[in-house]
């Protein structure tokens, strides 16, 4: 198999024609697979090659250059030249020149061949690849439609038409279940340039995603009637958005939930039933905008430390672990919509802690002064009284476990012993 030169120019066009690229794309292709064929034929590997393509007659040259160096600073001979070799090329050649060396095939070998074919069919697909992405940057930010191409461990690769994104796990919905051949939209996020090319980079995760669909539902974003000031979301779990009004009477969380919920209901349907979506009116107010954004609990009262931004939300009992949502769900969105780090307190709590005795109360209270036994005959008088002053620390009372009861004979034992010693 050998490589006609003039049957490469003629088939410049139709591959331009056929790959829907600029001829001269096609034309710089073809001029990297020849050089690098005539490095595989007549020359070295590392010989810096470049080749010129008359389009016109068929005529290749290729161009290989040296630089001209000491003679104990070669490094490379396929790339430099000492004085003297350079002489041969040149007369006058100096440290410094660049000497070229011309020549003219007009074929190549099998194995030239096959290396020419793959650095057009790689520089052809690299050019496609450049060519498309380029478009898809106008589309950053936008929501396409695609088909799902093939499901790998850690990513979803989409077919988008003219080009295939990519759907990091970092990206997908959790939980979503994704087959091959299904339609799906998903969110542009960037085109990623990398060792490997291009990559468009895809999501369904993360909040733009959340804004644009209710974009396509609701025209009076369009207008300015009602906006979007922030979005909080836990893919597949729960979103909260805090949606204003600009226009007076018009109600912006009735706006965006529609009649019997039908715009709501459109956007669940795209990002599943499981995800919940809680829709709350934004306020100026620091205090009214963290009651809202953690609906539906029934907040008493909030208290902000703007300097830490910081919040103490007072709730009642019963409201605590609505508050709080499953694994701390609710107030975690809450406090990523507001800005606020939210902590989160029963009044039931707080006014027990108020009214209870201290530590130290409870245990002065349990310590009492000690009056001693002592045995004595009749004819004695009782010892005088004696209190028993304890010494009691900020420690809590460890209480010991009852002893068991003694028997009778060791009863009577030490009574009688406490007689003899009380005669003696």
């Amino acid at each position: 198999m050998e490589l006609e030169i003039k049957q490469l120019v003629m088939a410049i066009k139709q591959i331009a024609e056929e790959k829907n690229l600029p001829e001269d794309v096609v034309h710089e292709a073809v001029e990297q697979a020849l050089a690098a064929a005539y490095r595989k034929d007549f020359g070295e590997r590392d010989q810096n090659v470049s080749v010129q393509l008359n389009s016109n007659t068929g005529e290749m040259t290729a161009i290989t250059s040296y630089d001209v160096v000491e003679d104990d600073e070669v490094e490379n001979d396929a790339q430099q030249l000492t004085v003297e070799q350079a002489k041969k090329f040149k007369k006058d050649a100096k440290v410094g020149d660049v000497i070229t060396e011309t020549a003219k095939p007009t074929t190549f070998g099998r194995v030239a061949a096959q290396t020419a074919k793959q650095v057009i069919l790689q520089r052809i697909r690299e050019a496609e690849r450049e060519i498309i992405l380029g478009e898809y940057e106008d589309k950053i930010g936008t929501v396409l439609v695609g088909t799902v191409q093939r499901v790998e461990p850690r990513l979803v690769r989409v077919d988008l038409g003219k080009a295939v994104g990519i759907l990091p796990a970092s990206e997908q919905i959790q939980g979503e279940y994704y087959g091959v051949g299904s339609r799906i939209k998903v969110f542009l996020k960037d085109v990623e340039r990398g060792n490997r090319g291009p990559q468009l980079i895809l999501s369904r995760a993360n909040e733009e995603f959340i804004e644009y669909l209710f974009r396509q539902e609701v025209p009076e974003m369009e207008s300015g009637a009602v906006e979007i000031k922030g979005i909080a979301r836990q893919s597949g779990l729960r979103t909260k958005i805090a949606v204003a009004s600009t226009v007076p009477g018009v109600d912006p969380v009735g706006t965006f939930v529609g009649g019997h919920g039908t715009r709501v209901q459109s956007v669940m349907n795209e990002i599943g039933d499981q995800e919940k979506i809680d829709i709350i009116t934004y306020a100026e107010d620091s205090q009214s905008y963290i009651k809202n954004a953690l609906s539906p609990t029934e907040v008493i009262r909030v208290e902000i430390d703007e300097a830490n931004k910081r919040a103490r939300v007072i709730v009642d009992q019963s409201q605590l672990s609505i508050a709080i949502g499953k694994a701390g769900q609710n107030v975690r969105l809450a406090s990523k919509l507001t800005g606020y780090e939210l902590d989160i307190e029963s009044a039931e709590g707080r006014d027990k802690a108020a009214t209870e005795p201290s530590e130290k109360d409870e245990v002065e209270a349990i310590v009492k002064p000690v009056e001693p036994v002592e045995a004595s005959t009749p004819t004695q008088e009782p010892a005088p009284r004696q209190e028993v002053k304890t010494e009691v620390d900020e420690k809590p009372v460890v209480k010991s476990k009852p002893s068991k009861p003694k028997r009778r004979d060791d009863i009577e034992a030490g009574l009688l012993d406490a007689i003899d010693s009380h005669g003696e």
